[in-house]
């Protein structure tokens, strides 16, 4: 039998790799609850394979991107896609994410299994019905504590999964929990992780590459639901100047294969951007750890000055265009108040949680928020046909 490679040869060759400011798996901070090192998978690693392997993860795949596939239990207000296609759910938008970061992180020599464990976990705390779903769940919870989904992503992993018998969560490493906490700079942090401004590039790379993920293929989404049009996005510098390429290129391709390679475009030119821009930056900074990253005032990772207009253009357009459509705010809004009514109604009793909060120290409204943004779209709605059938 051929030798195996051990956890620590896999460290070795790891550390051999990495940039000096990248997160090096031997200074890890280590688990909430300590356990013995797995000897064939590194820390980033088992983490990974964790993440993939929970119960929140598979539900992200009857999630909200943009798109809700029923908002009002028939057909969507928008067309289904040709040859059996669908449009992206939390799942798919998260698998983009992870694709995307990786990559980068592998050019910048950063660690890999890090950055992909992060991209995995960066939206298990999502609830239902997209943005409009965790809009209506922090209104409700504005007088305790409010909601936001990155938290409760580290709620998801610290606490509320259930999977292993000596604890609760997924018991990950420090360093992804980090990155989760401080995804997408939400405006403060939990106590555990306030001590240094920034995350690791690792997470600073996952945030970027979500902009990234979401921006091109809402577009993408958006072109396809028929909401928004070629004529509205020839208004868009970025898009503008890349479907003239690609049609210069395949001046008789089919239009949606031009699309599809004007969305590749886009994307390629932001990577290349965002990888040259970091690398420049990084090597003025002279960084000889992930900690002295993480005690810089802003952030290492990002965009040139050129790309931030032209993604801050994208960006604007999309507001406006796709998520501000009319069609678009009827259904999500229909759908954020069919979530306040199940939440007032496991709060004021006429609903029951099927079983005990995960976390017996919360309060009802915490507890039913909980219950209410582990659900997928669909047992959102069932759960409120349910309820308005038994009115």
């Amino acid at each position: 039998m051929a030798p195996l490679v051990s956890a620590n040869q896999l460290i070795e060759l790891e550390r051999r790799y990495l940039a000096p400011y990248a997160q090096d798996p031997q200074t890890a901070r280590g688990r909430r609850h300590p356990e013995p090192p797995h000897p064939y998978r590194t820390p980033f690693g088992r983490d990974r394979d964790r993440i993939i392997h929970s119960v929140a993860f598979r539900r992200l795949e009857a999630k909200t991107q943009v798109f809700l596939k029923a908002p009002n239990q028939g057909p969507p207000p928008w067309p289904p896609l040709p040859a059996g296609g669908t449009y992206r759910t939390r799942l798919t938008h998260t698998l983009e994410v992870a694709q995307i970061a990786r990559s980068v992180a592998r050019m910048l020599r950063l660690n890999e299994d890090l950055t992909e464990a992060i991209a995995l976990a960066h939206d298990l705390g999502h609830p239902p019905f997209g943005h409009a779903g965790e809009r209506a769940l922090n209104s409700l919870l504005a007088h305790n504590g409010g909601f936001n989904h990155n938290w409760q992503s580290l709620r998801v992993v610290d606490l509320l999964e259930r999977r292993y018998v000596r604890f609760p969560g997924l018991n990950l490493t420090w360093e992804v929990r980090e990155g989760l906490a401080k995804h997408g700079s939400p405006g403060g942090c939990p106590p555990e992780f306030a001590g240094l401004p920034q995350p690791s590039l690792e997470a600073q790379v996952v945030d970027v590459a979500d902009e990234i993920a979401y921006n091109n293929h809402d577009v993408d989404d958006g072109l396809a639901s028929g909401l928004i049009s070629l004529d509205d996005l020839a208004q868009v510098g970025p898009w503008r100047q890349a479907w003239e390429r690609v049609s210069a290129q395949h001046a008789d391709a089919p239009i949606a294969l031009k699309i599809s390679a004007t969305v590749r475009s886009i994307i390629d030119a932001q990577v290349t951007d965002l990888v040259r821009s970091t690398s420049s930056r990084l090597a003025k900074l002279g960084l000889g750890s992930a900690d002295e990253a993480r005690a810089l005032p802003t952030p290492v990772v990002g965009f040139g000055q050129g790309m931030q207009k032209a993604n801050a253009e994208l960006k604007a357009f999309l507001m406006q265009r796709l998520y501000r459509h009319p069609t678009v705010a009827a259904a999500v809004d229909d759908a954020a108040a069919k979530l306040a009514d199940l939440f007032h109604a496991i709060c004021s009793g006429r609903l029951q949680m099927p079983n005990p909060a995960p976390d017996a120290e919360c309060d009802a409204q915490r507890a039913a928020a909980d219950y209410l943004a582990s659900m997928t779209d669909a047992q959102a709605m069932w759960l409120w046909n349910s309820l308005r059938e038994g009115q």
